[in-house]
């Protein structure tokens, strides 16, 4: 069995992403190390055809050469190739550092020297993740996969241990997204829903995020006692766990998003600048809502998908304009 280095993209959907590269690298026979800077070292932890996970010592957005360079003399003779799913100069150093001899990625910002095997740059958008990272397989037929990932029975049990809830009697909020507030669907909706959710299906609505989207769960929650708001309250793998073991999710475009899809949870997402034509939670269990193709909402969102991360327009329309009552039609209470 050969030996291989991943190293992994920065954002949690991202990662997500991944993982039916990993998983056709693996079915022919190549073992699996992934290296991942610490917030997304967990989504690998979920992944069967990762034998190992390595965090990444570096500070995020930083050469930190130095660090690189004892970083690569540890993973030096270890393995027969790499795999650079980011298209960032400085992720390629790694293998370049460790002296793997084939090192796989697409050209991203002029890797000619660190690169042995280098695919072109997508022209414009990059369209699906899932067949952009696939591609850097070799495989020709890779469009049809979907990520899968696996939460361990120990961390869901720990999960409803601790927050005292029972599986898939409760339902899940998550209200974040990295990128900005042009994605976040509004507070005020997500405390509509939750309290309606509650008063139909009489079970308790946990809310996940990081310590970043706090200020959203405590505006949602409003100290309710059956909302129980966990954002910035709990590891990574402690949200996965909730959520797999919920009854529905209800999300923005977000790296939540793309983990709930791939343990198949039902799920509502909810789309407002960015297009689920190029991120779509990849689940025949998922309902998507976005207003720019929906021929009945008036006056047509000319500007969506505009990618922003604030609305320029100042309206936030393709957001605000979605109902609550919406989003609960797709949910079973």
């Amino acid at each position: 069995m050969s030996s291989s280095l991943v190293i992994a993209p920065q954002w949690l959907g991202d990662a997500v992403m991944t993982e039916p590269l990993l998983r056709r690298l693996h079915a022919r026979g190549e073992r699996i190390t992934v290296a991942a800077l610490p917030f997304v070292a967990p989504v690998y932890r979920c992944m069967s055809a990762v034998a190992e996970v390595v965090e990444l010592p570096f500070a995020h957005g930083r050469l930190d050469l130095r660090a690189r360079r004892r970083f690569g003399a540890q993973l030096a003779n270890r393995f027969d190739a790499a795999y650079v799913l980011p298209n960032s100069l400085k992720a390629a150093l790694l293998p370049w550092l460790a002296g793997i001899e084939r090192r796989v990625g697409y050209l991203g910002e002029a890797r000619f020297g660190l690169l042995t095997h280098r695919l072109p740059n997508p022209k414009g958008e990059r369209g699906a993740m899932v067949p952009f990272y696939s591609a850097l397989s070799g495989d020709t037929n890779v469009g049809a996969d979907r990520p899968v990932l696996q939460v361990k029975a120990a961390d869901i049990a720990e999960f409803l241990s601790a927050h005292g809830l029972a599986a898939q009697r409760f339902h899940v909020l998550a209200p974040g997204s990295e990128y900005g507030p042009a994605k976040r669907w509004p507070p005020a909706h997500y405390a509509a829903l939750a309290r309606e959710l509650i008063a139909r299906s009489n079970l308790p609505v946990v809310i996940l995020g990081s310590a970043k989207e706090a200020s959203l769960g405590a505006e949602i929650a409003q100290n309710h006692p059956k909302i129980i708001d966990l954002t910035g309250k709990t590891p990574l793998v402690a949200a996965f766990a909730g959520l797999a073991a919920s009854k529905s999710v209800v999300s923005n475009d977000s790296g939540l998003m793309h983990v709930a899809a791939a343990l198949r949870v039902p799920q509502v997402a909810i789309f407002g600048s960015s297009s689920p034509e190029h991120t779509p939670p990849l689940s025949d269990r998922a309902q998507i809502i976005w207003l720019k193709p929906d021929a009945a909402y008036t006056p047509p969102l000319d500007c969506a998908p505009c990618f922003d991360r604030e609305c320029k327009l100042g309206h936030t329309r393709c957001l605000n304009n979605i109902a609550p009552e919406r989003v609960l039609a797709f949910i079973t209470p």
